[in-house]
């Protein structure tokens, strides 16, 4: 059984998915504990609310240093909604304290161009060819909830013997195309929150933690 930590750094309620990730097989530690969630088989990085206070949180938690450092080793990590906006360079989203992003990946957290923002419900989402994530999934729907999100992709892909491990973006749309999720070797992230994603999402997690 594989053991997740659910990375608690005072983000939002996170019981739901340690529920999911529960039930789909995984032993889940709640914990905001450095040395715990170093040595789990995978970590999970919720984010709720802004992204500025989420990096605050994160940053007082030595967040950004366990990320890292399960990344260079090759240990997987899941990021969930701003979870998953945090590994980009930083975010137009207005705060009281501005932070950097984490920089894995780089580009810019804008303001989606609807006419509705708040994006809140289920949407589609085209999933990137190859997909481990959205196995079996790739033509369900997904929850979101969220005002901001990566609107382009700026990573250029590799060529030659190094094309196979090119990430993987999978988009969805809410006024013009937005990064819905990526799958870039042991970085995995989505804009949505498969825990609250019924079957689809269970389904999606169940995918990320058999890779664990």
């Amino acid at each position: 059984m594989a053991h997740v930590v659910v990375f608690d750094y005072g983000s939002g309620n996170v019981r739901s998915a340690v529920r999911a990730l529960e039930h789909v097989g995984a032993e889940v530690t709640l914990t905001g504990d450095r040395a715990a969630a170093l040595d789990a088989d995978g970590l999970f990085v919720p984010g709720v609310g802004n992204f500025h206070a989420c990096l605050t949180g994160l940053r007082a938690a030595d967040g950004p240093l366990v990320i890292e450092t399960r990344l260079a080793g090759g240990r997987p990590v899941l990021g969930v909604c701003v979870g998953m906006q945090v590994l980009f360079d930083g975010s137009e989203e207005p705060g009281a304290s501005p932070q950097e992003g984490l920089g894995e990946w780089p580009g810019t957290v804008t303001r989606l161009k609807a006419d509705v923002v708040p994006h809140m419900g289920w949407s589609d989402v085209t999933a990137a060819p190859g997909t481990r994530l959205f196995a079996g999934v790739e033509s369900e729907r997904f929850y979101f909830v969220h005002s901001y999100a990566v609107q382009d992709w700026t990573l250029e892909p590799p060529t030659g013997a190094f094309a196979a491990v090119a990430p993987k973006v999978t988009w969805s749309e809410h006024g013009g195309p937005f990064v819905a999720a990526v799958e870039n070797g042991p970085l995995s992230a989505t804009q949505f929150h498969p825990e609250k994603s019924g079957e689809a999402g269970l389904a999606l997690l169940e995918n990320w933690v058999r890779t664990l």
